[in-house]
């Protein structure tokens, strides 16, 4: 009887695998699309605005180009003018000693707030986050009505104060017409308005922190400022590093503290800084050439700090 020999059988080739293509091309662009709305509002009303005044630096404008004649360019004349400028010069400086003031009380008391919301009960906590909430919701022009009443020449809170405690007499004495006591009042508004954002969003990044880490550290004979040094620090230092961008350049162009109080009762010649004298150019002298060179520069100087904290923290981030 003759064998027979079966065939081995034939493997079938595998199914082609399914195109993906189509889909994988739309999810490309499904970024793209949502943030297409948000692209379009900025460069609308923010690129053009700052395209035109970019222009408007090498122009001579002033108010009769605002009706009608044609602006000439002067090259960086304005330019020229700006920078040889003394007066420019000691209102960059008054700004920037402003801001430092600002930036270092606002981000110290931001933190210190943040690590004792972090160690309240849950009632403290929710109470102290209203009052912040409070303060920040309310408007600076606002704010700084109500502190030129707490700081008023006749009827002001801290000269009730003062008398009340010294035994002296503070009726009459005024907070805004000296330089330096302007500034102060200025920086404790400007600090007032600005630390619950600092607080809110460290104490965000405080609840991030491992309590494990912090319970190891407390084991091996840290302390509380070590503790924060070693530990809390390299966790929340991103955040801090684009909390203290953020706050140079608020408080480098702060504006509506300081006309305001300009307006109660302050030397303008004497307490103008950048944002103000960017007005005073611009808009009473009507030279709003030089007032569109001083802004180009002032955006110059913040894109510089924000290069410099960026550039550090990559740094840190690659080491």
């Amino acid at each position: 009887m003759a064998k027979t020999t079966l065939a081995p059988p034939v493997a079938s080739a595998p199914p082609a695998p399914e195109s993906h293509q189509k889909p994988r091309h739309r999810r490309s662009l499904a970024p793209f699309a949502l943030i297409a709305p948000a692209i379009i509002m900025l460069a609308v009303f923010i690129g053009w605005p700052l395209v035109q005044m970019i222009v408007m630096s090498f122009q001579e404008f002033g108010r009769a180009q605002i009706f009608g004649t044609p602006a000439e360019f002067i090259g960086i004349d304005n330019y020229i003018a700006v920078l040889t400028d003394s007066e420019f010069w000691m209102v960059l400086a008054r700004s920037i000693l402003l801001c430092l003031a600002c930036v270092t009380a606002t981000m110290v008391l931001g933190v210190l707030i943040a690590l004792m919301m972090k160690s309240l009960g849950t009632v403290m906590r929710t109470a102290l986050s209203i009052s912040l909430l409070l303060a920040w919701a309310m408007p600076a022009l606002t704010a700084t009505i109500v502190w030129g009443w707490i700081f008023d020449t006749q009827y002001g809170l801290v000269n009730y104060f003062l008398t009340q405690v010294t035994g002296t007499d503070w009726t009459g004495h005024s907070w805004l017409i000296d330089p330096l006591s302007f500034f102060a009042v200025a920086a404790i508004i400007i600090t007032w308005g600005a630390i619950p954002f600092v607080a809110f969003t460290a104490y965000a990044g405080l609840t991030q922190v491992p309590d494990e880490v912090l319970e190891a550290a407390s084991l091996d004979g840290a302390g509380p400022a070590q503790r924060f040094r070693l530990v809390t620090l390299p966790y929340i230092r991103s955040i801090l590093i684009v909390l203290l961008i953020l706050q140079v350049i608020w408080d480098l162009r702060v504006f509506a503290q300081i006309y305001a109080l300009q307006t109660i009762g302050g030397v303008r010649a004497d307490t103008n800084t950048i944002g103000v004298y960017i007005y005073s150019v611009s808009m009473a002298s009507g030279d709003l050439g030089a007032g569109g060179a001083i802004s180009v520069i002032l955006v110059v100087i913040m894109l510089l700090i924000a290069a410099y904290y960026i550039r550090s923290m990559l740094k840190e981030d690659r080491s």
